[in-house]
């Protein structure tokens, strides 16, 4: 029947090259540097693979003890302290909501400081707050305004967002490294394609 495509034609042939790791296959056209560039790859992977681990264990272990240090000494040089509102808070437009339950306003506080002695700062509250009011919050030697130490959960997490990045970078060190082997590759073989053209060209190209 016209138009009708042979079975032959509907399926690829067998024999027809693959293109996976077509840098280590043997071929006519296959050059040294091909070669190269496609074992440097490999080589780049397992590396990445290997040390990414190990990276973002020690980056993560480190940045831990960093961050439990960090909070030891908030807790030691940091007090909870009761600080008393000096003018009235704003009303959140959508009292009793979410947003208004996560929502805090700046406002200018007493607060006890150092020797008794009281000072005026400025920290954020709930919405709503009349004048009058305390609110517990967290000072320092000072007697500036800190948020809380730092937590267990919290310390967990910067541990493994450090970890995170450390794993980003080792994998962007090793996609730095393989983008600028196959640029040197790619000019080593532009370099050997001209010189090539430029035995041969003077063969091809007729005399005037």
């Amino acid at each position: 029947m016209a138009g009708r495509v042979p079975p032959s034609a509907q399926r690829p042939p067998e024999d027809l090259p693959r293109v996976a790791l077509w840098r280590l296959r043997a071929n006519p056209l296959r050059r040294r540097s091909d070669l190269l560039q496609g074992w440097l790859g490999i080589g780049l992977l397992a590396a990445v693979l290997v040390a990414a681990p190990v990276v973002a264990l020690l980056t993560g272990d480190a940045a831990r003890r960093h961050y439990a240090r960090t909070a030891q000494h908030q807790a030691e040089t940091w007090r909870p302290a009761t600080a008393v509102l000096l003018r009235d808070v704003p009303r959140h437009p959508e009292p009793g909501s979410a947003e208004a339950r996560r929502t805090r306003y700046p406002a200018r506080v007493l607060v006890d400081g150092p020797g008794g002695r009281t000072r005026t700062v400025r920290t954020e509250v709930e919405p709503g707050l009349r004048v009058g009011s305390t609110v517990r919050v967290w000072a320092d030697r000072n007697g500036e305004i800190t948020g809380a130490p730092l937590t267990a959960a919290e310390i967990r997490s910067r541990g493994m967002g450090w970890a995170v990045c450390a794993v980003l970078a080792t994998a962007g060190a090793g996609a730095a490294a393989y983008g600028t082997a196959a640029l040197a590759v790619r000019r080593h073989n532009l370099a050997a394609w001209d010189a090539a053209w430029a035995r041969t060209a003077p063969r091809w190209t007729p005399s005037p």
